[in-house]
């Protein structure tokens, strides 16, 4: 007998492994409590908790669950995830009410319009954490499902007529954002990112950065001006050539000796910050006819402009003032003033970064 129950208890230890924990399917309640129809009344204005309490289970099929739960990693320990659509609801009120994540956790312990369409009415804590919240959204970009999210949304608020379909009346407001990374000229660029991949291959041997900028063959590097270091006239165009020539000379070097520092820590990330480097001097470098580098006339199209923000793009405000940056589009609808959609624009493309 007692043999018997290991080789039971062995196979369901084989088939856990085998099925390793997944988020669980979300299947609430679809007929209203006599609590829940009691809210519903006194709802007079913000009718989007309605309709999402009565069509969640429509929004949130099964399969669109699967699909979900895609952005949560198989693992065999641990605890089930919180269910994707739960998470994916909360996101939708957010957007909705246009609040922080802490207030996120705030209103689903005392807003009884946020506990009827997640299912937790009268609970004494939050269904799900706020570190949690911002993983799932996070993980939602990046597989790409926001979009995915507002479409399935809004396909079923078309089928069950959730909302009017009155023609809508919506102004566009498009406003720059100045990015948060340093701009530089090439020469700097080109500096900047041999710079960073000497100090991560430096920190991952534990040794001073000018020991390895020596021993790469880029003593430019260890001054805190790369332009100091050169020490030319910047005015004469001959100078500024053999500045460049000078750079590229030791991003050559720099990539060569790196070859031997495969096993180094670091070696990837600093391998990485020197095909930007490549990058750079691809956007902006010509060769003359006699081989001699030179900067190329105008601005390459998407041209990278700093090291640290990889996204940040020339743009302009006007036609006179331009900026680096971004560049922010509002869709707002002009008779009920909800902002239906917000997307941000890196260089030709465009994010949608919220929706209400």
């Amino acid at each position: 007998m007692i043999s018997e129950v290991r080789s039971l208890l062995n196979s369901h230890h084989q088939e856990e492994r085998k099925n390793p924990m997944r988020p669980p399917l979300w299947h609430p309640p679809i007929e209203l409590s006599d609590h829940e129809e009691l809210i519903i009344k006194r709802i007079k204005r913000a009718k989007l908790f309605t309709f999402l309490r009565l069509n969640r289970s429509f929004i949130f099929n099964d399969e669109f669950q699967d699909e979900l739960a895609t952005i949560f990693k198989d693992s065999t320990v641990g605890h089930s995830p919180v269910p994707p659509a739960q998470l994916a609801l909360a996101i939708i009120l957010q957007a909705y009410l246009g609040i922080s994540d802490d207030e996120v956790i705030e209103e689903m312990l005392m807003d009884q319009r946020w506990q009827l369409v997640l299912d937790c009415l009268k609970c004494e804590s939050p269904p799900f954490s706020k570190a949690t919240l911002v993983r799932f959204r996070k993980g939602l970009i990046k597989k790409e499902l926001d979009q995915r999210l507002i479409d399935r949304t809004v396909e079923i608020a078309k089928q069950k007529g959730g909302f009017g379909s009155s023609q809508l009346k919506a102004a566009l407001d498009s406003s720059p954002l100045w990015g948060a990374g340093k701009v530089e000229d090439t020469y700097n660029l080109l500096g900047h990112a041999l710079r960073k991949a000497v100090s991560v291959i430096a920190a991952g041997q534990g040794r001073e950065s000018a020991e390895i900028a020596d021993e790469a063959g880029a003593p430019i590097l260890n001054s805190s001006s790369l332009k100091t270091a050169l020490d030319l006239n910047w005015d004469n165009p001959i100078e500024r050539q053999k500045a460049l020539s000078i750079i590229l000379n030791s991003l050559d070097s720099v990539e060569e000796w790196m070859q031997g520092q495969s096993h180094c820590h670091g070696f990837d990330l600093a391998q990485e910050t020197l095909n930007v480097a490549r990058v750079i001097e691809s956007q902006n470098v010509t060769l003359d006819s006699q081989g001699v580098p030179t900067l190329s006339k105008g601005v390459a199209k998407d041209r990278r402009i700093s090291i640290e923000d990889p996204d940040m793009r020339h743009g302009r405000k006007s036609q006179s003032k331009k900026i680096d940056g971004y560049k922010r589009h509002v869709l707002k609808d002009l008779d009920s003033g909800v902002v239906c959609a917000v997307a941000l624009k890196e260089g030709k493309y465009s994010r949608i970064c919220c929706y209400t």
